[in-house]
């Protein structure tokens, strides 16, 4: 399966989980949900957002590049290159957004937007894409130290409460072994989901 497929797979699996309720678009709770709105709006005002497919050039990583200590996995360079989207909820994680933009500065804004997580975790070796599932706040990241031949990473969770608490940067789990895993569970997890009558 090529890298492309492989994302359009990724990106076609949003909205799987959760009974679809994480594409709601909400302009007060959701901003960038909001600007990937599409088709009418309900008869409360919501409306519903969906990824929207924008090809970026390779060139606008370096400034990225230029303030983080290490490259993004092939794979999620691809999607961020590929791909707009609002932050979603995926079961196993939550993808935090690459919001839509002239370049990818909203996409490090929001890696970068808790200022104690990121000097804590940057140093440490690890770089937020995203979140635990739901409410759960515990950044979800690569884990750079961990490179393999293919220029991969881990992926792990830390706990936030040792980072506020007591500057302590403490993996709680490893979510899967490389990002091409992580999305390959996400894949099949939405392909397995059942939803239940409400």
């Amino acid at each position: 399966m090529t890298d492309d497929t492989l994302i359009e797979q990724f990106v076609a699996s949003f909205g799987k989980h959760n009974h679809d309720d994480d594409m709601y678009a909400r302009r007060e709770i959701s901003p960038i949900a909001w600007e990937l709105r599409v088709g009418e709006l309900d008869e409360f005002g919501d409306g519903r957002w969906r990824p929207a497919k924008v090809e970026t050039s390779p060139s606008l990583l370096e400034p990225l590049y230029a303030i983080l200590p290490a490259h993004f996995p092939p794979l999620y360079e691809r999607l961020a290159l590929s791909y707009r989207w609002a932050e979603v909820d995926l079961g196993l994680f939550s993808l935090l957004a690459n919001p839509p933009g002239a370049d990818l500065s909203r996409l490090l804004s929001g890696m970068m937007k808790d200022k104690a997580l990121a000097e804590n975790l940057i140093p440490a070796g690890y770089i937020q894409f995203g979140k635990g599932p739901d409410v759960d706040y515990d950044p979800v990241c690569f884990d750079i130290k961990s490179r393999s031949n293919s220029k991969d990473y881990r992926i792990v969770k830390i706990d936030h409460e040792e980072i506020l608490c007591r500057d302590r940067v403490k993996v709680v789990a490893e979510l899967a072994p490389s990002f091409r895993q992580l999305v390959l569970q996400a894949i099949e997890r939405a392909n397995s989901f059942k939803p239940t009558l409400r």
